[in-house]
C-alpha cells in the first residue's frame, strides 16, 4: 500500500509540474502575441505606403491610362525586362500557402513578354519556384522581424537595379 501511494505522491508531483510548465508556455504565448499584433500593424502600414508609391510610379510610366496600374495587356505591348519579386512563408502551418504563391507567378510570368528576373524571398517558395523549372535571379531569407524588413528591400533593391 505504501508503493502505491508514494506512486501517487510522484504522480500528482509531475503533474504540478506539468502545470507549471503549461502556465509558463501560456504566457511566453501571450506575451508574443502582442508582439505579433505590432508588427502586423507596422507591416500592414508599410505596405500600405509601398502600395501607393508603387501606383503613382506605375501610373507615370503607363502614361494616358486612366488606372494607376496597367493591365497585363497594356504591359505586354513593352518587351522589356519583367522583374518579379515571390514572397513567401517559411512559417509552418500555413498550408499550401507557398505552392499557391509560386503556381500563381509562374503563370502570370507565361502571361508577359520579355526577359523575366525574379527573386524569391523564403526558402520553401524558392524551392516551388526552382521545382517549377523557373530560374532565379537570386533569394533572399524571410525578413525575422519588423527592423529586419527595411534592409531586405534595400538589398532587393540594389540586386534588381544590377545589370544581369
Amino acid at each position: 500500500m505504501s508503493q502505491t501511494i508514494a506512486s501517487l505522491h510522484r504522480k500528482i508531483k509531475v503533474a504540478g509540474d506539468l502545470q507549471k510548465v503549461v502556465r509558463t508556455m501560456k504566457a511566453m504565448a501571450a506575451s508574443s502575441i502582442g508582439q505579433y499584433e505590432k508588427s502586423m500593424h507596422s507591416s500592414s502600414e508599410y505596405y500600405r505606403t509601398v502600395e501607393l508609391g508603387l501606383g503613382v510610379c506605375l501610373h507615370k510610366i503607363s502614361g494616358e491610362s486612366t488606372s494607376p496600374i496597367p493591365s497585363i495587356s497594356e504591359r505586354k505591348r513593352s518587351p522589356e525586362k519583367i522583374g518579379m519579386v515571390v514572397f513567401g512563408s517559411d512559417q509552418g502551418l500555413v498550408g499550401q500557402f507557398n505552392n499557391v504563391v509560386a503556381v500563381h507567378a509562374v503563370n502570370t510570368l507565361k502571361e508577359l513578354p520579355g526577359k523575366h528576373r525574379v527573386w524569391a524571398i523564403g526558402e520553401r517558395v524558392q524551392n516551388h519556384l526552382e521545382d517549377m523549372g523557373l530560374s532565379l535571379e537570386g533569394t533572399f531569407p524571410l525578413p525575422k522581424s519588423v527592423k529586419a524588413i527595411t534592409p531586405l528591400v534595400g538589398e532587393i533593391l540594389i540586386e534588381s537595379n544590377a545589370e544581369s
